[in-house]
């Protein structure tokens, strides 16, 4: 299943970012994340989130589909700079889903389209939303 694979993906390559203030814990199962040890911060939540899908008109065959899936990325952070660690990370996260748009040949294209900031309502921790958004084509029934 496309999608499924687009999801792995996602969350094995914020798991193998080796930049200084990279994600700890990354997972696709929800979390408290207050329960935390400081070592697992930053944590990242991937989640699937909303999706488009629509006939391709790629030669006029029903059959090739294409959609578009959002994957929100809840992230949390710890630190005395909170607004600069939501930053740094918010970019880290960026730039490793930059290195491969096509999410290993399972997409058309995936791009970061909105960053959301938690605003200090969780102060002492920080939270940043990035919603990234993937572009994939199928064939009907094998989504």
């Amino acid at each position: 299943m496309i999608r499924e694979l687009i999801a792995s993906n996602i969350e094995n390559t914020l798991k193998t970012i080796t930049a200084n203030g990279r994600p700890k814990y990354v997972t696709r199962e929800p979390f408290d994340f207050e329960r935390l040890s400081n070592a697992q911060y930053p944590a990242v939540l991937v989640q699937t989130d909303s999706e488009s899908r629509a006939d391709s008109t790629i030669n006029g065959d029903s059959s090739k589909r294409e959609g578009i899936i959002d994957y929100r990325l809840v992230c949390y952070i710890k630190s005395s700079q909170i607004d600069t660690a939501r930053n740094q990370l918010a970019q880290i996260i960026e730039d490793a889903l930059d290195v491969d748009r096509k999410r290993g040949e399972n997409a058309i294209n995936t791009e970061v389209v909105s960053i959301e900031t938690d605003q200090g309502s969780i102060h002492p921790i920080g939270g940043v939303i990035i919603t990234v958004r993937v572009t994939y084509s199928y064939t009907r029934g094998n989504s």
